[in-house]
């Protein structure tokens, strides 16, 4: 992997961080309503000032999920959308002009059916910076973690509110930034957070070095500004998904097409912190 792939994402959190600027952190899934359209989509999620972006890979048993994200990867998968694509997606948008570092949010059977060494050969080809797998216990990550480090890429832990006696071990591998994971449950859009959220991510920070990011339900711009006055980044997805969701029939019709992702852009502008 070239240094500069390797570094896009710590570099930014730096210029943020020296810029007294939290991180805003979409998910948007792959494929969702198409390729052409995604890679149009990340264009505008750039504009409107996103500063890191999750390709969320679709999967058929999304476990971390809630209904948008279902119903996004239930398109997508309709379109063929596989670990692959959704990699060839991400380097596209590197050539089309992204500066954006990108995230792979998978779960760990394609990455199994893939093969280790197949997948982390693609990571570097494709210009991905860090990895998410939810599904990956900590406990069964050992072999995963050494070979991020090698391939130089961030391996991006979720930490959630439950974790407690185990933060310390789950921070202890992490590269690039922690996730906080906000509320129990799978992702969706929220109106209120688990209770002591605060103290968690206070907990998280005493254990690590590394920035510190919080996702989960964030689905405002009041949200992402409470949650961003206490940590390094902010991700919003199941809000984002849901928007996209909502103007495909924009997306869909040529002479539309500019009003749908108009809206998706001036949607995400309006959460920048």
């Amino acid at each position: 992997m070239t240094t500069e792939t390797t570094n896009r994402m710590d570099l930014t959190f730096r210029k943020l961080k020296e810029e007294g600027r939290t991180a805003l952190i979409p998910f948007l899934t792959v494929g969702d309503p198409d390729l052409e359209t995604t890679l149009a989509i990340i264009a505008e999620l750039e504009a409107a000032g996103a500063d890191i972006l999750e390709l969320g890979v679709p999967y058929s048993d999304p476990l971390a999920d809630g209904p948008v994200i279902q119903r996004a990867s239930s398109r997508a998968l309709r379109g063929n959308i596989h670990l692959r694509t959704c990699m060839e997606t991400a380097l596209k948008a590197r050539q089309a002009g992204s500066q954006l570092p990108f995230i792979l949010f998978t779960y760990y059977n394609p990455v199994m059916q893939m093969g280790l060494d197949n997948f982390f050969s693609l990571l570097d080809a494709h210009e991905i910076s860090g990895l998410i797998i939810p599904d990956l216990p900590v406990e069964e990550s050992e072999d995963l973690r050494e070979r991020s480090r090698t391939a130089g890429v961030n391996l991006i832990p979720l930490v959630a509110p439950t974790s407690s006696e185990r933060i310390a071990r789950i921070v202890s591998g992490a590269s690039g930034f922690v996730y906080c994971v906000s509320s129990l449950g799978v992702t969706g859009e929220r109106s209120s957070f688990h209770t002591g959220v605060d103290e968690f991510i206070a907990s998280v920070r005493q254990a690590t070095d590394l920035p510190v990011a919080v996702g989960f339900g964030i689905s405002t711009g009041e949200q992402v500004a409470r949650f961003a006055r206490i940590c390094d980044g902010v991700v919003v997805g199941s809000a984002i998904v849901r928007k996209v969701e909502d103007v495909i029939p924009l997306l869909d019709n040529p002479a539309t097409r500019s009003e749908g992702l108009l809206q998706i852009r001036e949607f995400v502008a309006q959460l920048k912190p």
